[in-house]
């Protein structure tokens, strides 16, 4: 195996075991010691692959956000601005069904536990500045400006909705975002 394939078979097995041990403790009371013991590597090993216990439970996720940045880029200019959101949205968050299990257990963390969610702030602030700057380009303002923001904000927050709705329900995650997204559309007349 090569050595990427391997780094990534490796960082899989940490993120498995670290959703495991927290799915049956509190993620305070998990140290990174007993997630690497679970995931059969080194304390050395773990740290190699992830900086806390939090990156452990996200994941990879600088890759959906550069994922999500490429859908939008690729926009064609006909597509209504929230139309061009919600389908990079959909498309980013489009799992096969056997990675369904873990999703659910990593939302559910990130969703509920006190200390990801401070952490959650740092990783959405990346997917806020994408969908910004994609809301700037279709529509001649700065990224700072007034809509890119409200924009980036509100979308993250229908997207964040639907995850919800999802973890609650048993529907499809793209049903529960499509639906969200086709909400927030309303509350948008001049980017339709």
């Amino acid at each position: 195996m090569s050595e990427p394939a391997t780094r990534e078979v490796t960082r899989a097995r940490i993120e498995a075991a670290a959703l495991e041990l927290f799915a049956e403790r509190d993620f305070d009371a998990v140290t990174a010691d007993e997630l690497a013991d679970a995931a059969g590597i080194s304390r050395r090993t773990f740290f190699r692959h992830f900086a806390t216990k939090a990156d452990a439970v996200w994941g990879d996720f600088h890759a959906h956000v550069v994922r999500l940045q490429e859908l939008l880029a690729a926009t064609s200019e006909d597509q209504p601005v929230l139309a061009s959101i919600c389908a990079a949205y959909v498309e980013v968050n489009d799992y096969p069904g056997a990675d369904l299990p873990l999703l659910r257990e990593r939302m559910r963390l990130i969703l509920t536990e006190p200390a990801l969610q401070a952490h959650s702030q740092v990783r959405y602030a990346d997917v806020d500045r994408v969908v910004a700057e994609h809301v700037a380009r279709r529509t001649g303002c700065r990224p700072d400006s007034l809509v890119p923001r409200l924009v980036a904000l509100s979308t993250r927050a229908a997207a964040t909705t639907a995850f919800e709705a999802w973890l609650a329900g048993e529907g499809s995650l793209a049903d529960d975002l499509h639906a969200a997204f086709d909400q927030l559309a309303g509350g948008f007349p001049t980017l339709r």
